[in-house]
């Protein structure tokens, strides 16, 4: 598994405009938030007969069953930005849980999908460098981790982690043009 400064070293390698990064604080969390709602939809029960003497039934979302691996992978590349994400990720399935039932849910996440990704690709213009995720399918984990690391480094938290990771950036950056320079 790669390191959580390498993992979001590439990540910031292709978000360095104060633009893009602007357009991913609003583009990331929809997509997100769709991606939530829509495996929300796909819910299963667990009962437990006679638990401790009581008839328990449990239910879980698709949703809550993939957002817990991602959160235990997020635990274990960095353990104070996986707690911001956990908060963020029971934001994200307590409003889904909230809106699962309610009429049209699947359009409404389709939207939210697509218009989040339009941000997204407004944001990747003023760039000038394609997504992280064409290259490397694991970054779309890393973008919302990315985006907790951005909001704890403006926060003054994990200044450290920042200054290990923008020089490696910035530097793969410089090979990524001198590359396209070159083709």
């Amino acid at each position: 598994m790669k390191s959580i400064e390498e993992q979001l070293a590439r990540y910031k390698s292709v978000h360095l405009n104060k633009k893009n990064i602007q357009t991913h604080f609003v583009g990331v969390p929809l997509i997100v938030f769709a991606v939530t709602l829509m495996l929300s939809t796909v819910a299963f029960e667990i009962n437990l007969e006679d638990l401790f003497g009581l008839q328990l039934t449990l239910n879980f979302t698709l949703a809550m069953a993939i957002f817990t691996v991602v959160a235990l992978y997020y635990l274990a590349l960095h353990r104070l930005l996986a707690l911001g994400m956990l908060l963020y990720i029971v934001v994200n399935l307590l409003l889904a849980e909230f809106l699962r039932h309610t009429e049209g849910v699947m359009i409404t996440a389709i939207v939210l999908f697509v218009v989040g990704w339009v941000i997204q690709f407004i944001g990747h213009y003023y760039e000038k460098a394609k997504p992280a995720f064409v290259d490397d399918l694991s970054q779309f984990l890393i973008g919302p981790l990315f985006l907790m690391a951005e909001l704890y480094f403006i926060f003054g938290l994990c200044p450290d982690l920042n200054a290990r990771i923008t020089p490696i950036a910035i530097d793969k950056r410089r090979a990524l043009e001198q590359k396209n320079r070159q083709s």
